[in-house]
């Protein structure tokens, strides 16, 4: 791909699309959409939003089950100049408006979910009502935007509680599509399927952005059901696939209970992201289909960072994550700042083709996230003399919970707004399918009556789905720690007593 040192993001999937108009871009509900149709489909989309007065350094917000309208907006905004700002399909009302008016988000398209719902100082708009009529009237290249300029304002759990919104540009997301093209080895004739939810990374850029970049087929559908990804895989011939470990562990389960049979043979890459693959559902995998499953390590903010190398026949040794991605940086300092040798644990600092410019709207985080221009990534880990990177731990206190970041202080801030709470303490605990999920230890206000029941009905008035504990303990006290704050560890020991 040759691209002048200004293209945007359009620039480069337009480049892509002229070197092959008639081959099929995305498929959805079995219709096939080629990249000459594709691009005339972001262009209309483009047009319309330009006459609702969009442009370079606006912001607009959608709301929907993946569609190919979702890569529409996602790609329009690159032609724009506007930041596109994804929202995640299960979250509630109440976290959809703080999403949209910490954005700035002037409009908010979405897919009937939010009917009867108003956020201020935004426009709701039902993707029926987008006019793609709308003649094409954009500036010429002196207007266009600048592979600086702001792309996508993403949200993702913080270790405070309140979501970051990560900011990103044209140049990295050009930069990393390069960068996991080479990693993975993704070429035209590859087939991808996307269940990830648009509202993330993962599933927008990741899946389903990168792969159009490479010049991939790109099959889209509406949400995650292990059958209809199973049976995509066959249909469509797919030769990459990147999911979360809880999809692999649906996938798995629903062949083992039903006695289905798949040909996976045609996979060249099955990877598995958003929270560290477990040994024993490798093992299962690999068992049952006869195929690898794969690390990679990424975040929102910094990424590509780790994975396994296509055609890399050697074994992966026991516990590593990956080596580096191509453009990618990492150093592992200690608690003095002072650079680890091979094999000492430390702090993981890391440079990737894609990073984040700012959190929007706070500037405290955005200085405290870096060192000299290194991204503090919160884990804890090593690499070895050969390359291979460790992760040991997070020093972020986050729970990974089917792939979705959940803060414990989001739902501890929850259920303490309930009138009958007097405390709460939220830690993550390991489960099968989920690999993490949140328990919630609660210690009631005097004379106050409430049971677990009542308080996760209550929480699930307040949060996503994803984000409500998998089990709610009522406790007298809580135990706390020389500091007077609640000691976890403690906790975590009550939890496992239970058994």
């Amino acid at each position: 791909m040759i691209l002048q040192t200004d293209a945007t993001l359009y620039d480069a999937l337009h480049e892509v699309a002229s070197r092959q108009p008639e081959k099929v871009a995305l498929v959805y509900d079995e219709e096939e959409i080629t990249f000459e149709r594709l691009i005339r489909e972001i262009d209309a989309v483009a047009a319309y939003l330009n006459s609702l007065g969009i442009g370079r350094g606006g912001r607009f917000a959608a709301y929907a089950q993946n569609r190919p309208e979702y890569l529409y907006f996602f790609a329009a905004a690159a032609r724009l100049g506007a930041a596109f700002v994804p929202v995640n399909v299960n979250l509630t009302p109440a976290e959809v408006a703080y999403v949209v008016e910490n954005s700035s988000a002037r409009y908010l398209f979405h897919d009937g979910k939010l009917a009867d719902f108003e956020v201020p100082c935004c426009t709701l708009v039902h993707l029926s009502e987008v006019d793609l009529s709308v003649p094409d009237a954009l500036p010429g290249r002196s207007g266009r935007p600048l592979p600086t300029d702001d792309l996508l304002i993403v949200y993702t759990s913080g270790s405070t509680g309140v979501p970051k919104a990560v900011v990103l540009d044209h140049a990295g997301q050009i930069a990393a599509s390069a960068s996991f093209r080479q990693l993975w080895g993704l070429t035209p004739d590859d087939v991808t399927v996307v269940p990830a939810p648009f509202g993330f990374l993962l599933g927008l850029s990741t899946s389903a952005m990168i792969s159009l970049l490479s010049g991939m087929t790109v099959v889209i559908n509406r949400r995650f059901h292990p059958a209809e990804v199973l049976e995509a895989f066959e249909r469509h011939r797919v030769t990459v696939f990147n999911g979360v470990p809880t999809m692999f562990t649906m996938m798995l389960n629903y062949v083992e209970e039903q006695g289905r049979r798949f040909d996976l043979s045609g996979m060249k890459a099955l990877v598995c992201s958003g929270a560290p693959l477990p040994d024993e559902l490798r093992a299962r995998w690999e068992r049952v289909f006869s195929k690898s499953l794969q690390n990679y390590f990424g975040m929102t903010e910094c990424y590509p960072l780790i994975g396994r190398y296509a055609g890399d026949e050697r074994e992966m040794p026991r516990g590593a994550l990956g080596r580096l991605a191509p453009g990618a940086e990492v150093r592992f300092v200690g608690p003095r700042s002072q650079e680890c040798e091979a094999g000492v644990e430390g702090e993981m600092l890391a440079r990737a083709p894609s990073m984040v410019k700012r959190y929007h709207g706070n500037e405290e985080l955005t200085v405290s996230s870096f060192v000299d221009g290194w991204f503090r990534t919160g884990d804890i880990g090593y690499r070895d003399e050969d390359g291979y990177i460790y992760l040991t731990g997070r020093s972020k206190d986050l729970i990974i919970r089917g792939g979705n970041n959940v803060a414990p202080t989001e739902i501890e801030s929850v259920l303490m707004r309930h009138e009958a709470v007097r405390d709460a303490a939220v830690l993550g605990v390991p489960d099968d399918l989920m690999g993490e999920v949140p328990v919630a230890f609660v210690v009631l206000r005097a004379g106050a009556v409430a049971t677990a029941e009542d308080l996760r009905r209550f929480a699930e008035t307040s949060m996503a789905r994803y984000k409500v504990p998998a089990g709610i303990f009522l406790e007298t006290d809580l135990p706390l720690g020389s500091t007077g704050k609640v000691d976890k560890r403690a906790l975590r020991l009550r939890y496992e007593e239970r058994g």
